[in-house]
């Protein structure tokens, strides 16, 4: 009976809005610590760089690498140990977090910090929560994690975040197109485009254009633009400019 009290007793600690989680406490998270039957001793304290939290009367105490469960476990027993309390039931709950957090940034709707959760922790669904690429975004984003960058496509739903990695999403890579064409301006270059693809994706050479008298503008690697007779078939780049000429008949 006293073993299923004391079940219900801890129960009732979990208030509305705490969670109880399996998570490692780490840095800048929050807690909120509840000693039953001693209000003086409940707290909400935030974990420092050293992983530890201040308590009354036993002060300083590590818990960074814990579960909340193990952390409530350590502070009982620091309360025995200092003999300030002899049977000291602890409940230790998450109420902010800040050690598992991800910053998304560049062409994202909504900018900012998002936690990771147990059931949203992979790449999608941090894109959803922060609204989405915005307008001009690339699908290939890069995820800096200690201080390394490397590009994953927005939609790898096995590419798992971790708590301090930054999401950033750069402008998409485009080509231009001008001249004889029904719709000129920048667009999309997808992989393996050809100069045929690019100009059906400007809606085509008008009447008076020439497939055979399209040039192709493209920087080089010594930062001079040069120009080039383009084929059909050439490979497009970002960054390139199509030129499509006037036929001459």
């Amino acid at each position: 009976m006293i073993r299923i009290l004391t079940v219900l007793i801890l129960s009732a600690l979990a208030l509305p809005g705490l969670a109880q989680t399996p998570d490692k406490l780490g840095a800048g998270d929050v807690v909120h610590v509840t000693v039953f039957q001693q209000p003086d001793l409940t707290t909400d304290a935030r974990v420092n760089e050293q992983g530890a939290i201040s308590m009354p009367l036993i002060g300083a105490i590590k818990v960074g690498g814990q579960t909340t469960s193990e952390a409530a476990q350590a502070i009982s027993e620091a309360l025995k140990e200092g003999k300030f309390l002899k049977a000291p039931q602890v409940a230790v709950a998450l109420t902010t977090v800040r050690s598992r957090q991800v910053s998304m940034l560049g062409l994202i709707l909504h900018p900012g910090r998002y936690p990771l959760e147990e059931q949203h922790s992979r790449l999608p669904d941090l894109i959803a929560a922060a609204g989405g690429i915005a307008a001009g975004g690339s699908e290939e984003v890069v995820v800096i994690r200690d201080g390394k960058q490397q590009k994953v496509n927005a939609l790898a739903k096995d590419f798992e975040l971790k708590g301090g990695d930054t999401v950033y999403i750069d402008r998409a890579p485009v080509f231009y197109i001008y001249g004889e064409v029904m719709h000129s301006g920048a667009y999309p270059v997808k992989a393996g485009m050809t100069v045929m693809q690019a100009i059906s994706i400007g809606g085509g050479i008008t009447p008076r254009g020439s497939e055979s008298r399209v040039k192709l503008r493209r920087v080089a690697a010594d930062g001079k633009t040069r120009e080039y007779d383009a084929s059909l078939v050439d490979t497009i780049k970002a960054d390139d400019v199509i030129f499509v000429k006037e036929s001459l008949f």
